[in-house]
Parts: C-alpha cells; sequence; structure tokens
C-alpha cells in the first residue's frame, strides 16, 4: 500500500524538523489553537496508535475507543491522548518516530480494502492510513509555520488533495446544505509541476492554483483568503470557505492572517 510509504515519509520529513527545534520549542505555542509542539505530537501518537491498533488488536482499540467517544462530547479528548502518552520533548519524538516506522511496515503489506473499525464508522485500510498522512501533514504545518520554515513540498500531497476532492460533499452536509452537482472544476498544479484535474467541466465554477494550497485549505491550515487559488463562481466560493476533509462536527477555517508562517 503506497499510503503507508507516504505517511511514513511525510512522518520523517516532520522528525527531522523537530530534531533541529531547540528544546525550549516544545513547550511554545503555535498558531493551531495554541497547541505546542509536544500537544501535537502527542496527538498524531495517540491516534497512530489508534489505528495500529484496529488492525493488530481490535479488542484492546474497541476499549480505548468507546473512552475516546465518551471524552469527545465532554471536551476532554485531549486529557484522554495525554494519559495514553506520557513522553515529552525529544522522548516523545523517539517514541512517535519508532511507532510510526513499525506501523508502516505492517501496513505496507496489509490489503488496502480491507475495513477495520473506527471511532465513527468502519473504514478501509487505506482510507485509514490516508487520514494518518493527513493528520500528519496538516499538523505539521503548524510547527513549520511557529519554526518560520517553508516545508519542501512531494507529489504524495496528492493524498491529500484527493481526500479533500472526495470530502466535498462532507465539507456541504457538516453544515447542513445540500450537496451541490457537479462539483467544481480543478485545476491544480503539483509540486513537481504536473496538472491534476478534478471534477467535470464547469465553466461557472471553477478553482485553480498550487495544489500545496488546496490541501492547505481543505485541511483548515490556511484561510482561502491566504493563497493564491482563483476561485470562480458561487459553488467554489462557497466550498473555499468552509471546506473540511476531516470527520467530527463543522470547524471553522481560521480567520485570515492568523496561520501565515513567520
Amino acid at each position: 500500500m503506497q499510503q503507508a510509504r507516504d505517511f511514513l515519509d511525510e512522518t520523517e520529513a516532520l522528525a527531522a524538523l523537530l530534531e533541529t527545534m531547540d528544546p525550549a520549542g516544545w513547550d511554545q505555542p503555535t498558531r493551531f489553537k495554541g497547541w505546542t509542539p509536544n500537544d501535537i505530537l502527542v496527538h498524531l501518537h495517540f491516534w497512530n496508535r489508534m489505528v495500529d491498533l484496529s488492525l493488530t488488536d481490535p479488542e484492546a482499540f474497541a476499549t480505548i475507543a468507546a473512552g475516546a467517544a465518551e471524552a469527545l462530547p465532554k471536551g476532554t479528548l485531549r486529557s484522554l491522548e495525554q494519559a495514553h502518552v506520557s513522553e515529552r520533548g525529544a522522548a516523545l519524538r523517539t517514541a512517535w518516530l519508532g511507532a510510526a516506522r513499525a506501523m508502516a511496515l505492517r501496513w505496507a503489506e496489509v490489503d488496502p480494502r480491507q475495513r477495520l473499525p473506527w471511532v465513527g464508522p468502519e473504514m478501509s485500510a487505506r482510507s485509514s492510513m490516508t487520514a494518518r498522512l493527513m493528520e500528519t501533514w496538516a499538523h505539521g504545518q503548524a510547527i513549520y509555520d511557529m519554526l518560520s520554515q517553508s516545508r519542501p513540498e512531494n507529489d504524495r500531497i496528492r493524498n491529500v488533495v484527493v481526500l479533500g476532492v472526495n470530502a466535498f460533499g462532507w465539507s456541504h452536509r457538516v453544515n447542513g446544505w445540500e450537496v451541490p452537482d457537479p462539483m467544481p472544476e480543478l485545476h491544480l498544479t503539483a509540486p513537481s509541476g504536473a496538472l491534476w484535474q478534478f471534477g467535470g467541466p464547469d465553466a461557472a465554477n471553477r478553482i485553480t492554483g498550487s495544489a500545496t494550497e488546496f490541501a492547505q485549505v481543505v485541511t483548515q491550515t490556511r484561510n482561502i483568503a491566504d493563497t493564491d487559488l482563483v476561485v470562480e463562481g458561487p459553488i467554489a466560493t462557497r466550498w473555499m470557505q468552509t471546506a473540511q476533509c476531516f470527520a467530527g462536527p463543522r470547524q471553522p477555517p481560521p480567520p485570515p492572517g492568523t496561520r501565515r508562517p513567520g
């Protein structure tokens, strides 16, 4: 499963960035809800392990998932994550990276179509691994921004782009809206310079520009106003103003200017 390789490559890239960070940086707030790199890595490590347990130990997964389902409406999910992950700082980086490496090796051999339990509806193995790649990439953005670093992008970002495209309907349903048909036409330039096109021909609704910026918008690491994407038409405009490629209740994007690097 190529997504397992892509997940590991994205993890290794973030791990390399963290290795250059001053030790004090682990407790420095980022522009993502004030989370610190410690908070971000606890979150990533916890949910990486949950996905792995869905494959290797469904009973253990079910027990922890029940606790997560109870914690979510109470607003105590972060406390649950922190209770299950004791490491912090460099030790947390080591634990997270080691577990992700072992996980990627296992998942590379999994049938991408295998159905696996999750906190919500079950997912395919490919979807589970794509979600871990997306979370790593999206949460990593806050650390790159905190350190005023530009991330060297790679065409594995296509996984995030496809997830965003596939969540077009979800982005509307989570807001209580009917899903328009057809979805806008997308012309996105990959980091390699390749052109990625999605959607059918739609002269009235079109999105053109960087695939990286599109991925940033659908993961809510950037406001559409802070990108150079060209958005044409009412359906495309509303989508880019409210896009959400992750599960859970509706989340507003960051206000303009709040997630710029530096």
